[in-house]
C-alpha cells in the first residue's frame, strides 16, 4: 500500500475527530498500515505544550507566541512519529497540522505571515500533506457543537475567543484552500456523520 500522509483541519465544533476515526476504519480495511495522531500534541512533550495552549485565559498568550509553541511541539513531532511513520511506509492520519497555525494565529490571530512562513520553512520542510481535508462549517453552528461536547468544559480556550475570531477562522482555511487547490480539499461538515464520512471517503479514495 503507498504511504499518505493525510492531515484534517478546521474551525471548532467540525467534527473532525470522528471523521478521522472513521476515515481510519476505512483505512485499515482496505489494508493500510496506520499512524493516527494529534496537533498540538502526538508525543509526550507535545502533549504538555498542548495543555498550555488549550487551557487558561483566552489572552494568556500573544499570537506569535501561540505560533512559537506550536511550532516546537510540531518539531518533536514530525521527528518522533510522523517522519518515522512515513519512512516505514505507514499513513499518518493527524488531526491538525501546520494550516491550523497559519489560520488560528495568523488569519484570526494576526501573527505576521511572513514569521509563519520562516517557521514552516524550517520545521515543515518538504515533510507536508498529500493531502488536507478542510471541514468548513457556520462558526455559529460550530461553536454550539463544541459547547455541548462531553469534554467542552475542558480544552475550550480557542472556543472562548469570540465569534468575530471565529469567523476570521473560517475565512482563513477557506483563503489556505483557494492557494492550494491541489493539496486541500473541502469538506462540507453541515451534514450528518455518515453523509459527511462519505464525502470524506469520496476524496481520499481519489488518492489512494
Amino acid at each position: 500500500m503507498q504511504a499518505l500522509f493525510i492531515t484534517f483541519e478546521g474551525g471548532e465544533g467540525t467534527g473532525k475527530s470522528t471523521q478521522i476515526k472513521r476515515l481510519g476504519e476505512r483505512l485499515s480495511a482496505a489494508g493500510h498500515t496506520l499512524v493516527v495522531t494529534r496537533e498540538p500534541g502526538g508525543t509526550p512533550e507535545a502533549e504538555a505544550v498542548r495543555r498550555l495552549l488549550v487551557n487558561g485565559d483566552v489572552t494568556r498568550w500573544t499570537a506569535k507566541s501561540e505560533a512559537l509553541l506550536n511550532y516546537a511541539a510540531r518539531e518533536q513531532h514530525l521527528e518522533q512519529v510522523i517522519r518515522p511513520a512515513l519512512a516505514r511506509e505507514e499513513t499518518v492520519l493527524c488531526d491538525r497540522f501546520m494550516d491550523s497555525t497559519r489560520a488560528y494565529q495568523g488569519y484570526a490571530g494576526g501573527c505576521a505571515p511572513a514569521f509563519i512562513d520562516a517557521l514552516e520553512q524550517a520545521v515543515v520542510g518538504p515533510t507536508r500533506p498529500r493531502l488536507t481535508l478542510i471541514f468548513d462549517l457556520d462558526p455559529v453552528v460550530g461553536l454550539e457543537r463544541a459547547r455541548t461536547r462531553g469534554d467542552a468544559l475542558s480544552e475550550d480556550r480557542y472556543e472562548r475567543k469570540g465569534l468575530s475570531f471565529h469567523r476570521k477562522l473560517r475565512d482563513g482555511y477557506l483563503d489556505i484552500l483557494r492557494r492550494d487547490p491541489k493539496r486541500c480539499r473541502l469538506v462540507d461538515a453541515a451534514g450528518s456523520i455518515d453523509e459527511v464520512a462519505e464525502s470524506v471517503w469520496s476524496i481520499v479514495s481519489t488518492f489512494l
